[in-house]
């Protein structure tokens, strides 16, 4: 069976561990990404659409509803029969999992003991049950009926039944690592039998058919939905730059790339003749594009960075094979190498505006032929809300 040949590591374990580098993915079932859950069987004290919202749990000491203790996340009542809770969920970017966070927290004698993931990849047009997410309420004989028909139960195995921790500071962080290159639309979270899940985080790479891009159509060839993805970077203290080639544009500053303020900056700043502070340091993040491309125009938007937005930034681009960017970045693509002699000016030294969404084509953009890769430099430091890279997709040259 196919479910037998998916390798999954068990969760890691430790008071300091460090995530392990598949948590640097875009997260592809979050309600940013349009991420939603289609079906559960029981929300009796929170409902399972809490365990895809982009934000950390929060605890509310003290604060009760209706049906018990006020908890962020997904909360089943406590089984008095047959049978297991499990719920449906919906990726908003379809694509490739490599790993997955159980999070836990604040559930530490209500958690679920034990959960396993299964996937399925469906075609357009699947319907489900109408869900209606609301907290005291469980799935109607009728919605369960309904779901027979759709066999979940028979989804690929993702991750067997394993045991969860309970969502203390050091022991609520649950990674299952998972090897597995199918294209996946939809998860099956089962928990065994009942009990609390805060959040579920499912990194992996969205998967785009290309072969419905007609010839001189423009795409993002970064963006999150066609397979961009953030390989390495250098500083993400309040957002990941994985937020810049997300959906849509940024909810607010926690949905793009912000990073601390560098401590190296002179005592008082100066700037050059065309404005461009002049500082020593700076911040990068390096994107693989979705697919390899010639790349027309750019957009750099600041939404929402109105007294934090970096002074200038500027773009460089590459072409490297999967074999060439294993060495410069390592297997699992989490450590910078020394590629400085393969970028190529792509956008040179760009002056910056507080929320400003700034669109550049020609006049700026560089000729640089086909590339695969990009690394996105702001300078000094601040916040990048998106990133967008429009091109035209074409197969790689070989060197």
């Amino acid at each position: 069976m196919e479910a037998e040949m998916l390798q999954v590591k068990m969760p890691r374990t430790g008071a300091k561990e460090t995530p392990p580098s598949f948590t640097q993915f875009n997260d592809l079932a979050c309600t940013r990404a349009g991420g939603r859950v289609l079906f559960a069987t029981d929300d009796w004290f929170a409902v399972a659409d809490n365990l895809l919202k982009a934000s950390p749990p929060q605890w509310k000491e003290g604060v009760f509803t209706d049906y018990g203790k006020w908890m962020d996340g997904w909360e089943s009542r406590r089984k008095r029969m047959e049978g297991h809770d499990w719920c449906i969920i919906q990726l908003g970017v379809s694509g490739v999992i490599h790993g997955v966070e159980v999070d836990t927290s604040y559930f530490t004698g209500n958690y679920a003991p034990r959960f396993s993931l299964q996937a399925a990849c469906l075609p357009d047009g699947t319907t489900f049950p109408t869900r209606e997410a609301s907290m005291g309420t469980a799935a109607s004989p009728q919605q369960l009926a309904a779901m027979e028909g759709i066999a979940t139960e028979s989804w690929t195995e993702l991750v067997p039944m394993t045991s969860l921790r309970p969502g203390y500071p050091d022991t609520c962080k649950n990674y299952f690592s998972i090897s597995s290159t199918q294209r996946w639309t939809h998860l099956r979270l089962n928990i065994y039998p009942d009990g609390g899940i805060a959040r579920l985080r499912v990194y992996g790479i969205g998967s785009k058919d290309w072969s419905t891009v007609k010839n001189g159509e423009l795409v993002d060839l970064a963006a999150m939905e066609n397979g961009g993805v953030c390989l390495s970077f250098s500083n993400a203290h309040y957002g990941h730059p994985r937020n810049a080639i997300g959906l849509g544009r940024a909810e607010n500053m926690g949905d793009g790339w912000e990073t601390a303020r560098r401590l190296d900056r002179p005592p008082v700043l100066q700037a050059d003749k065309s404005g461009v502070l002049m500082v020593p340091g700076c911040e990068w993040a390096v994107y693989r594009l979705g697919h390899p491309g010639v790349i027309q125009k750019i957009e750099i938007d600041t939404n929402h960075f109105k007294g934090n937005y970096p002074d200038s930034c500027r773009i460089e681009a590459c072409a490297l094979s999967p074999e060439e960017e294993k060495a410069l970045f390592g297997s699992n693509g989490a450590t910078a190498g020394k590629e400085d002699m393969k970028w190529k000016t792509l956008l040179g030294p760009t002056k910056l505006s507080p929320h400003h969404r700034l669109y550049l084509s020609e006049d700026h953009v560089q000729p640089v032929g086909v590339v695969s890769h990009v690394r996105l430099t702001m300078v000094p430091d601040g916040g990048i809300s998106r990133m967008r890279l429009w091109g035209y997709p074409q197969a790689l040259i070989p060197n």
